[in-house]
């Protein structure tokens, strides 16, 4: 029963290593995929643009920064929802125009579905 336990311990202790897989090596592979699909379109410009910032990624990578750099993003991301919030708050307290109340709406969703997809990124 000891083994079992054991055994089921370590599984899950390396399932989880490989579901947390080094986020760099995840990014590398991202690029690597990205140089993929612009060589697959003759892109010669993306893919020179990519070869570098894989190349700055293999060299100055490191999943703690990614992790910084993505709660920054995630904070401006969320002070511009913030930001469009407000201005359509004061729209509707100014009594304006549905037009511009419109506005300020579609501005709200894009800048929630904006957040929505930089929290749902890896990095």
């Amino acid at each position: 029963m000891k083994y079992r336990i054991l055994g089921l311990s370590l599984l899950t202790l390396t399932t989880f290593a490989q579901a947390a897989e080094s986020l760099c090596l995840q990014k590398e592979q991202d690029i690597q995929h990205e140089i993929d699909l612009a060589r697959q379109h003759d892109n010669q410009r993306r893919v020179t643009g990519l070869e570098r910032a894989l190349t700055e990624a293999r060299a100055g990578c490191t999943d703690a920064k990614l992790r910084d750099n993505h709660q920054v993003k995630i904070k401006e991301h969320q002070q511009k929802v913030d930001e469009r919030q407000k201005e359509l708050d004061q729209e509707k307290a100014d009594g304006d125009d549905s037009k511009k109340i419109a506005k300020r709406e579609q501005k709200l969703a894009e800048a929630k579905r904006e957040l929505k997809e930089v929290l749902a990124a890896p990095y």
